[in-house]
Parts: C-alpha cells; sequence; structure tokens
C-alpha cells in the first residue's frame, strides 16, 4: 500500500484501501458467499485473476481489513478472515448493493440480497454484522 497520501480527506483514504472493483468483491465474498480460501475467490463469477487476488488480498491484509491464518486441515492452504474494520464494510456494501439493484440492469436472483437488505434495513444490518463477527473473529 502507498504510504504518500495525495489528500486527507475521509472518502479519498478510504478509497486507498477499499476502492477498486476487486478488493470489494473480495470483501463481498468473504461477507455474502463465505469464501475463505484463495481458490474459492478464483472461482468468482468475475473471473479474478490469480495475480490480482494475491495483490488485492495482500493490499487488504496490510490495510488490517482481513487477517490470514493457516488452515489446520491442509499445510499448504490459508484462510481469510474479515477483521473489526472488514466487518464495519457491511453497510457500505449493502448499499452499493442496494444501489446497483435500483440503477443497474440486474437479474431477480442477482439482486435478491440486496432487496432482502434493503427491506431489513440497519436492523438486519447489525444482525448480519453479528453472524459475520461469530464467523471470522472466532478463534479456530
Amino acid at each position: 500500500m502507498r504510504e504518500e497520501m495525495r489528500s486527507n480527506c475521509p472518502i479519498s483514504l478510504a478509497l486507498e484501501v477499499f476502492g477498486d472493483r476487486w478488493s470489494l468483491l473480495v470483501v463481498r465474498d468473504l461477507m455474502f458467499a463465505g469464501k475463505r480460501h484463495f481458490r474459492e475467490f478464483l472461482k468468482s463469477d468475475e473471473k479474478i485473476s490469480s495475480r490480482i487476488l494475491a495483490d488485492r488480498l495482500d493490499s487488504l491484509l496490510e490495510a488490517g481489513v482481513i487477517t490470514r491464518s493457516d488452515d489446520p486441515t491442509h499445510r499448504q492452504k490459508a484462510i481469510y478472515s474479515l477483521t473489526e474494520k472488514g466487518i464495519d464494510l457491511f453497510p457500505v456494501i449493502a448499499q452499493i448493493g442496494i444501489w446497483g439493484r435500483a440503477y443497474r440492469p440486474v437479474t431477480k436472483e442477482s439482486a435478491a440480497a440486496a432487496a432482502e437488505l434493503e427491506r431489513g434495513g440497519p436492523r438486519l444490518w447489525r444482525k448480519t454484522m453479528a453472524e459475520l463477527r461469530r464467523t471470522h473473529l472466532a478463534h479456530p
């Protein structure tokens, strides 16, 4: 991650962490698809390359949005988890999905989660964030 910042604007500083398509999609997959392993992220519909994925995982690790731990079931695998900082991105991701559902040509199936998040509002978001904490912050 860059050490020299161009701006002290909070929006600009936040976008330096998660402002590219691939970083947000990795966070999305951790939150909504239950993906935790490198190869699982590679199977996303968006077809991220392994090189870009490795770079984005490193950036998110460096920013403290995710953690990486050894997978006890396989010596060469790692498990990626959201940190509290990463879980706090949930309302941002929810709002992006709600906006995309309203203004982009989505299918009913692809928009179902965003519709549910919109209907459930902040109460559902808090419940989902609590579930993410249990899943991602629990010690193996």
